[in-house]
C-alpha cells in the first residue's frame, strides 16, 4: 500500500532540506582561509600590529599630499627647533621639518624593504624549491652552494658587497639579496619537503602530473604558511638592515630622508638636540614592531595544531 504524503509530512521535508542547506552553507564558510582569519581576528596584538602596518603604507602612498613642508628645502632660521605648533616633531641641522622627512622617507625605506624581499624570495625561493624537488644531487650542490654564502653573517656580508659595488638603491637592493638567499631557499626548501611527503602528492604523481605541475600546483600553495609567515619576518629585516647600512654611510645617504640616514644626521646632535635623533629610531621601531606583531599572528592562525 503506498504511503500517503500528508502536509505535515511536506513540511517535515522542507524543515529538513532548509537544515541541509544551512549546515552546507557552515561547511563553506569554514573554509581553512576563512578559519585562519577568524583566528587571526582573535589575536589583538596582531591585530593592532596590521592596523598600524596598513597606517603607514597609506601614509607612504599620500606622502607628499600630507607632508606639511617641503622634505628638502632647508630653512636656516628655523634650524634644530624643538617639537612646536609650527614643526610637530621639530626641525633638524639644516631647518628641514622631521615629520616631512619621516613621511617622505616611508616611501622609500617600506617599498625597498618589500623589494628585496621579493627578489630574495624568488630567487632563493627558487633555489629551495628545486632542491627539495629534485633531492640527491641537485639539492647538495644547491645547498652546499648557499652554505658557502651562510657562513658570513648576512650584515657583513651586505657591508661587502655594497664596498665592492658602491652607495646606491641598486647596490643596497643587491647586497641585501645576497645575503639573505640562504635563509629564504633554506625556508622554502623545508616546507617543500614537509609536503613533498604528503599521499595527494603520491596520487597526483600516480595520475601522471608533470614535475612542474607537482611543484607549482600541489606544493608551493600548500607550503605558503610558512613562507608567508617568513615573509612578514623579513620585510622587517630588511628595514632594520637598509637602515643600518644607510647609518653606516653605506646605503642611502643625505639629502634623500630615508629613516637611517636621519638617524646618521642626528647620532652627534643626540646630547643637545635628541629630537633629531628620536623620531627617526621610534619610526623604524614602530615599523618593525607592526611587522613583527602581524607575522607573529600569521604564523599562529596558520599553524594547524591551534584549530
Amino acid at each position: 500500500m503506498a504511503k500517503l504524503y500528508t502536509p505535515a509530512m511536506a513540511k517535515i521535508e522542507r524543515k529538513k532540506a532548509k537544515e541541509l542547506k544551512k549546515n552546507k552553507g557552515k561547511a563553506l564558510k569554514s573554509s581553512p582561509t576563512r578559519e585562519a582569519w577568524k583566528r587571526l581576528k582573535r589575536n589583538k596584538l596582531a591585530i593592532v600590529g596590521m592596523i598600524v602596518l596598513i597606517l603607514i603604507i597609506v601614509v607612504a602612498i599620500i606622502g607628499p599630499l600630507i607632508a606639511p613642508y617641503d622634505y628638502s628645502a632647508p630653512d636656516y632660521a628655523h634650524r634644530l627647533q624643538t617639537p612646536s605648533k609650527d614643526h610637530l616633531l621639530g626641525t633638524d641641522n639644516t631647518g628641514r621639518d622631521i615629520l616631512s622627512r619621516l613621511i617622505i622617507g616611508a616611501r622609500i625605506s617600506l617599498p625597498i624593504g618589500f623589494l628585496c624581499v621579493i627578489v630574495a624570495f624568488a630567487i632563493g625561493g627558487t633555489l629551495g624549491a628545486l632542491a627539495a624537488f629534485y633531492g640527491g644531487k641537485v639539492d647538495m650542490i644547491v645547498m652546499r652552494i648557499l652554505d658557502i654564502f651562510q657562513s658570513i653573517p648576512p650584515m657583513l656580508m651586505a657591508i661587502a658587497v655594497v664596498a665592492v659595488l658602491g652607495k646606491g638603491v641598486q647596490n643596497l637592493v643587491i647586497s641585501i639579496v645576497i645575503s639573505s638567499l640562504p635563509a629564504r631557499a633554506r625556508i622554502v626548501r623545508a616546507s617543500i619537503l614537509t609536503v613533498k611527503r604528503n599521499d595527494y602528492i603520491e596520487s597526483a604523481r600516480a595520475m601522471g602530473a608533470s614535475s612542474k605541475r607537482q611543484l607549482i600546483k600541489y606544493m608551493l600553495p600548500n607550503a605558503l604558511g610558512p613562507i608567508l609567515t617568513s615573509f612578514t619576518f623579513s620585510v622587517a629585516t630588511a628595514i632594520l638592515t637598509i637602515s643600518s647600512l644607510s647609518y653606516l654611510g653605506l646605503g642611502i645617504s643625505e639629502p634623500s630622508p630615508e629613516w637611517g640616514a636621519m638617524l646618521s644626521l642626528g647620532k652627534t646632535l643626540i646630547r643637545t638636540y635628541p629630537h633629531v635623533l628620536l623620531f627617526p629610531g621610534l619610526a623604524i621601531m614602530i615599523t618593525v614592531l607592526a611587522l613583527n606583531l602581524f607575522g607573529d599572528g600569521i604564523r599562529d592562525a596558520l599553524d594547524p595544531r591551534l584549530k
